[in-house]
């Protein structure tokens, strides 16, 4: 198909060359005649690329031989198989991006469930109490004692009393409000 129509274009251009020299076209004209030359063979080309396309997309196939044919048909072929290779790397390649993205959202997920269980075991056991809070305790269990004391209060049934009664703990903030 495609060596038929350069045959024809080589016939022709030999045709319209010895025509013009026949016909005495001058030195002048030569460049004229080139371009004139030029614009027949991109005619050509330009037809031939659109009956090929239409080849290619099944259309005027009557005009075509069984070798023609054959020959479409393997080049459709070779087309649909680099068009499958294209389509399958590409499938490939986004398939490889998401199982990363996956993995990724998957760490992440694991991160933030092992957050939220150490928050959950941090709200569920009680508040220790620190060295400064027990010191602070101390002192102001020693402070209730002198001012009971002060107030001539009996030491033997305080002490009785505070042996009967479980000791109370206060809260560290409830502290730094006494001693202030």
């Amino acid at each position: 198909m495609t060596k038929r129509m350069v045959r024809i274009l080589e016939r022709y251009e030999q045709h319209s060359y010895t025509e013009k020299e026949l016909n005495g076209i001058g030195t002048n004209n030569q460049s004229e005649g080139s371009w004139t030359l030029e614009h027949a063979k991109l005619k050509a080309k330009f037809e031939l690329l659109q009956k090929n396309q239409r080849n290619f997309m099944g259309e005027d196939l009557d005009s075509l031989s069984i070798k023609e044919l054959l020959n479409l048909e393997q080049q459709l072929e070779a087309a649909l198989r680099r068009l499958r290779l294209k389509k399958n790397q590409m499938m490939l390649e986004s398939i490889s991006e998401l199982q990363k993205k996956d993995k990724s959202l998957q760490d992440q997920n694991s991160l933030l469930l092992k957050k939220i269980k150490g928050k959950e075991k941090e709200l569920a056991e009680p508040p220790l109490v620190d060295q400064q809070t027990q010191e602070n305790m101390v002192s102001f269990q020693l402070n209730l004692g002198e001012a009971y004391q002060a107030a001539g209060c009996d030491g033997e049934l305080e002490d009785t009393q505070r042996e009967s009664q479980p000791l109370t703990v206060i809260p560290y903030w409830m502290l730094n409000l006494m001693s202030r």
